[in-house]
């Protein structure tokens, strides 16, 4: 087996946190928050110290002990196999469903610059398939083209992004910030809220993913998950703002693109093309970073004896080839399945059920924070253990918002996982039976 280079520093590992952050989400949630006004700027502020105080539990947990694999490495610890598992099962299932969100999302920003790709869902297709393949291959060809890729892609689409907000505020109208009637109460619409604008935040855990190939884990991964969430809450609250104090709630939440919509209104033409090309650069970043971790993920879990073994194995350039395969053909599945729906439907339901998948994996490490200092003998200072308390009080708070279609589709993607565990563990139970004989 080759000995893996550890290839990812502060800046790239940073740029892993942040643009995996800022993808599609960003780009579309003015659209899904326009009914609801400035209640959602207080969701905003509301799901940003959530995944503050999530931060500083990975920042904790990775500083006490990396482990690739990241939440499932650390639920596994503090709780056994079972409870490990079912994290990596769902958290994985959340990776895959995101990716073929995403890759749709690309498509159909795509078509603002280039109309042709809209001419036909067929078309739209073709072209979400091929970047999902294309992606594919630039992490099959290693970590450290990866990496470059998001750190190219991080720095052009966060500039656009700053270039709106900037200009923004010159022609922000603070009226049209004001609640709809289809709003509900005050405490429903930040309920929706925080588990709407939480979904931008649900890759805090990314650099601890990784971590065989991260240079100086200790600091290295701390820095950049602390560093990478608070770049991306003072993006994504500057620049959604601005949008929904641009346009009209009710034109807002109409929009296929709401940024570009913005830019049209700034710029013209030319800045609606600008922020469509911002957006296709911001999903085509975010998905290579989530392919990257699809293939990293499920390696990790097999190295455990949790997943297949087969899903172990590395390539030449120490790759996890076909982790990565799997990701693409199950995503390209769920494309073909998915595409001739509405977009705004489908990322609406996608971006919850992902959401719902990804905090189990955080109730979990909240409570793995608190289990595995008590262990280490060094139980956590108040300060800490209240901000541990606090990360798992937020992400019961985002289940609850999540709304019954997405728990009770996300607990049945939970428990069809369970005959794969009987599966994986069996050999080693039987194998344990036999020596106690």
């Amino acid at each position: 087996m080759n000995v893996t280079k550890r290839e990812i520093g502060l800046v790239t590992a940073t740029a892993l946190v942040l643009g995996n952050m800022i993808g599609s989400g960003v780009f579309l949630l003015p659209a899904t928050l326009a009914p609801y006004g400035v209640y959602s700027l207080i969701g905003w502020l509301v799901s940003t110290g959530g995944a503050l105080l999530l931060a500083s539990v990975f920042y904790r947990l990775a500083r006490r002990a990396p482990r690739a694999g990241g939440p499932y490495a650390y639920s596994r610890e503090a709780f056994g196999d079972c409870i490990g598992f079912l994290v990596a099962w769902i958290y994985w299932i959340s990776i895959i469903g995101g990716n073929a969100a995403i890759a749709v999302a690309f498509a159909s920003y795509l078509s603002v610059p280039f109309p042709m790709l809209g001419s036909s869902a067929l078309v739209g297709a073709l072209t979400t398939l091929a970047l999902v393949w294309a992606l594919t291959l630039v992490n099959i060809a290693g970590v450290r083209s990866a990496g470059a890729v998001q750190v190219v892609t991080t720095v052009l689409k966060v500039m656009p992004l700053l270039a709106l907000t900037l200009f923004g505020f010159a022609q922000f109208n603070p009226h049209l910030l004001t609640p709809s009637p289809q709003a509900g109460s005050a405490l429903s619409a930040i309920n929706i809220s925080v588990a709407a604008t939480f979904f931008a935040f649900t890759a805090v855990e990314c650099a601890s993913i990784p971590v065989g190939h991260v240079r100086d884990p200790e600091k290295t991964i701390p820095r950049a998950t602390l560093l990478g969430t608070a770049i991306a809450a003072v993006v994504y609250i500057a620049s959604t703002t601005v949008v929904m104090g641009l346009l009209p709630a009710a034109e807002l939440a109409k929009s296929q693109a709401p940024f570009a919509d913005a830019g049209r209104l700034l710029w013209g033409s030319w800045g609606a093309q600008l922020m469509a090309c911002g957006a296709a650069i911001s999903c085509l970043g975010a998905l290579n970073g989530w392919i990257l971790i699809a293939g990293q993920f499920p390696q990790a879990v097999a190295q455990d004896g949790l997943f297949p073994r087969v899903f172990a194995r590395e390539s030449a350039r120490a790759t996890p080839v076909l982790g990565l395969v799997v990701m693409a053909v199950l995503t390209s599945v769920l494309v073909l399945a998915n595409y001739t729906r509405g977009m705004v439907g489908m990322f609406t339901f996608i971006m919850l059920l992902t959401t719902l998948a990804v905090v189990v994996a955080y109730l979990f490490c909240a409570m793995a924070d608190i289990v595995l200092a008590y262990r280490s003998d060094r139980p956590l200072p108040l300060r800490d253990l209240l901000m541990a308390c606090g990360a798992f009080a937020f992400s019961v708070w985002t289940v609850i918002g999540a709304g019954e279609d997405a728990v009770y589709w996300g607990f049945v993607l939970m428990i069809v996982g369970i005959p794969l565990y009987v599966w994986q563990v069996r050999p080693r139970r039987r194998t344990l039976g036999e020596s106690l004989q």
